[in-house]
């Protein structure tokens, strides 16, 4: 297996695990472990995949799922905020939920909301549930949805964090093939500390970084 950099901080990253003829590598400054760039599923693969998802705006166990995130940041947010649902899927549910309780929210999707003309503007909160997996350069990824937060405000993530190697293999969310970048906690301290963010886990997998004020 050829040796990669971290596409999240950059650092050379070991050959971490070969799993049917799908390498991966492990990054021991930031902790993400990451797919061989070789294997990286295509934007026609990835919408093939997305569009079989069946998560409706009304689905009530879809919004219980994502109240995994909204109730922690729901807490912390202004009534009235401008909030970016960032990669909001066929439904996006997060968007509406937040509409719900009185909050300004737009969204934007590469497939199915792809007008980045609402990136161009900064929010109160920009949330990514369930996206921050399928970045194919993650420091890419997060410096975009940082340049749309405000100073002041929250950047709220959710993922399953990897913390068993000795269970990736057969961990049921590397299976997902547009599920490219898996995340530890230490991979959330080195966010915070690369971008000067404060951090909070209201719960495993749920981050809120706020940036500074000045």
């Amino acid at each position: 297996m050829a040796m990669a950099s971290c596409r999240l901080c950059a650092h050379q990253a070991r050959a971490f695990m070969t799993i049917d003829g799908v390498d991966y590598h492990a990054c021991d400054h930031c902790g993400l472990r990451f797919m061989d760039a070789r294997h990286l599923p295509s934007p026609d693969e990835e919408k093939a995949h997305y569009d079989h998802h069946e998560n409706h705006v009304d689905d009530p166990n879809y919004r219980r799922f994502l109240s995994r995130l909204s109730e922690p940041l729901l807490k912390v947010l202004p009534q009235g905020s401008r909030v970016l649902d960032f990669g909001a899927g066929p439904g996006p549910a997060l968007a509406a939920m937040f509409q719900e309780s009185g909050h300004h929210a737009v969204i934007y999707d590469p497939f199915y909301a792809p007008d980045k003309t609402v990136l161009d503007r900064q929010y109160d909160a920009v949330m990514a549930s369930e996206v921050i997996e399928h970045f194919h350069q993650p420091k890419q990824g997060f410096e975009r949805m940082l340049s749309c937060v405000r100073p002041g405000g929250w950047l709220a993530v959710m993922t399953q964090l990897q913390d068993d190697d000795q269970a990736f293999a057969q961990w049921h969310y590397r299976r997902d093939p547009t599920h490219v970048a898996f995340y530890r906690a230490e991979s959330f301290d080195y966010i915070a500390a690369a971008y000067d963010l404060e951090c909070e886990r209201p719960s495993k997998q749920v981050a809120l970084f706020r940036r500074p004020l000045a």
